[in-house]
């Protein structure tokens, strides 16, 4: 399948590394003119035509509803919104994930209606997790329940706004080795572990940002414009 975006303005947040980043790529490449925001200074995108970069804390709403006025205001419209922003924070800090993973998705989604609604067409798609469909095999009890708000809010949207011509889903990828603290999480595992994390996948290998990146992808492009408040796990399989 053949996916373009010639003529699409997207915002891919959570972009400094990993995930966030390899969507803006493939959109990019796809013909997307792109915007990329996370947190943190993102060099990489220094040079590279079609993509802008805004420095934001997205867990703040003046901020989150900056980010897409900007975009909006740039470009004249605003067609995809991805939320891909993770922080890296302490498994007891449970405000600070909830505000990572939840106060960003909603206040992000809440501005960008806004063009959306107006233009009578958007595609927003949320980076869930494995986590949110089920209990994590990390313990961390507030990312699995932030993760599994996350879905929630991605059903609830898609009830709300599909009206106006906006569809809302969400990726819940498996296991990608896509940030230090994924690498961490990896190296916890030992020989042994590693060893049965893969087995337990049915394509026997680990996911990448890429493979994420393409599911993505499709759920913004026109082909997948019947498909709304869904998760799409992205995981190889999982036995």
């Amino acid at each position: 399948m053949h996916l373009r975006f010639d003529g699409r303005i997207a915002l891919v947040t959570g972009a400094a590394q990993g995930i966030g980043r390899a969507i803006a790529m493939v959109l990019r490449s796809a013909g997307a003119r792109v915007h990329v925001a996370d947190m943190a200074a993102m060099p990489w995108c220094a040079g590279e035509n079609g993509i802008t970069a805004h420095v934001a804390d997205l867990g703040a709403r003046d901020s989150a509803h900056g980010v897409i006025d900007a975009v909006a205001g740039a470009e004249g419209r605003l067609d995809i919104l991805v939320n891909a922003a993770v922080e890296e924070v302490g498994e007891d800090d449970w405000r600070a994930i909830f505000k990572a993973n939840i106060d960003s998705a909603f206040w992000l989604a809440q501005a960008a209606s806004v063009p959306m609604r107006r233009q009578g067409s958007g595609r927003i798609v949320f980076i869930a997790s494995g986590a949110g469909l089920r209990p994590s095999l990390t313990g961390i009890q507030a990312y699995t329940a932030a993760k599994h708000a996350l879905v929630g809010l991605t059903r609830q949207l898609s009830q709300d706004i599909g009206r106006f011509g906006i569809t809302v889903n969400a990726v819940a990828p498996g296991f990608v080795r896509s940030n230090p603290t994924t690498e961490r999480q990896w190296e916890s595992y030992g020989a042994e572990g590693q060893r049965r994390l893969v087995e337990s996948i049915h394509t026997r290998r680990l996911g990448t940002a890429e493979d994420i990146a393409n599911a993505v992808a499709f759920l913004v492009s026109d082909k997948a414009s019947w498909i709304s408040g869904e998760v799409l796990s992205v995981n190889g399989g999982r036995s």
